[in-house]
């Protein structure tokens, strides 16, 4: 059974104690060890309000991993188009791409990345909130990044060029994020790369890649279906300590199902403290059979089976591992060991 290439998809956690500073430079170190371990991509999602996430900007987040690291491929896991201009898109990532030329992703998603009053006011310039022209603003984008741009037609005759940037090289790629057989099937028409949100959806992956594979149209850019997956993963030495430091996460994760009062990430030693909560654990227990925790060994095995099962050759990590009281709140101890024990 053959190795996937292994990327991380990275939600800049905020835990007891830190800030978002901390944070960030937290998730910096990784983004630069995971380039050093050789892995193939570095993403950042795009959520908003939420006390135990920083990742608010990814392209922002981006620019700084770009500047850090030498190899790694980055992007977004994903932009919220709808909560965004799309001109405004194409104007970062262009930039972007020329601030690290061959190495930037552009992960498109249609979700709010957060509740309805976020959402609103993300959503207060009008068109941008208009979820319905998603598949033509993703066209948009995809034409103004490019190095001839695109032509603005009007009605009345004439035309007008955009270009996200004056003298672009090259462009980033462009991929389609989604939980749901929607973004699927948008994926295959337009002959884009496509990522279902598997780490966050409890069902469904079957049903999208069946629909983005069966329905796929090969476009100038793409000659056949390209998808990988991602996953919630924790490993360490022990399945004692794996377990351990995945609790934090799914309690978080317990809270956002159960619509109960978000904050920031408990300490490991926080969450093993906590007195159970009978509505949560049902939660947990669905989430321990669906992430991938244990040692680097059977991760590692797990994770070469899920991939083989579902034929892709990349696995995007998403590792969830959470912090003991005494660690460093400038480092994230946890997930550096996931990506060692995982390359090793």
């Amino acid at each position: 059974m053959s190795t996937p290439a292994l990327s991380v998809l990275d939600l800049v956690p905020v835990r007891s104690g830190q800030t978002s500073a901390q944070a960030i430079a937290s998730s910096m170190a990784l983004a630069q060890h995971a380039d050093a371990l050789g892995l193939a991509r570095y993403w950042f999602a795009e959520h908003h309000n939420m006390p135990s996430v920083a990742s608010t900007t990814p392209p922002v987040l981006i620019a700084a991993a770009a500047s850090r690291t030498e190899r790694i491929r980055v992007g977004s896991g994903g932009v919220m188009l709808p909560n965004h201009a799309p001109l405004i898109v194409a104007e970062q990532f262009a930039a972007l791409e020329a601030l690290a030329p061959g190495r930037i992703d552009l992960g498109i998603g249609r979700a709010p990345g957060s509740d309805p009053v976020i959402t609103h006011l993300l959503r207060q310039s009008g068109t941008t909130g208009d979820v319905e022209r998603f598949p033509s603003h993703v066209q948009d984008i995809a034409a103004m990044v490019q190095p001839d741009g695109a032509t603005v037609r009007f009605t009345s005759g004439g035309e007008y060029g955009v270009k996200a940037t004056p003298v672009a090289s090259g462009a980033p790629a462009i991929w389609l994020l989604g939980s749901s057989d929607y973004s699927a099937q948008l994926a295959a028409a337009h002959g884009l790369p496509y990522v279902f949100a598997n780490h966050f959806a409890g069902t469904g992956l079957e049903r999208a890649l069946d629909l983005y594979r069966s329905q796929f149209q090969a476009s100038e850019t793409l000659a056949a279906p390209l998808t990988f997956l991602t996953a919630n993963v924790v490993a360490a030495p022990t399945a004692e300590e794996a377990n351990d430091r995945a609790l934090p996460q799914m309690r978080a994760m317990a809270r956002l199902r159960g619509n109960k009062p978000m904050r920031v990430l408990e300490t490991v030693e926080e969450a093993l403290g906590a007195a159970p909560d009978a509505a949560e654990q049902p939660l947990i227990e669905a989430m321990r059979q669906r992430w991938f925790i244990g040692t680097g060994d059977e991760v590692r095995a797990s994770l070469a089976a899920f991939a083989a099962q579902h034929g892709v050759d990349e696995i995007m990590l998403s590792p969830v591992a959470g912090s003991y009281d005494g660690e460093p709140l400038d480092e994230t101890p946890g997930r550096t060991q996931t990506l060692d024990l995982l390359v090793a």
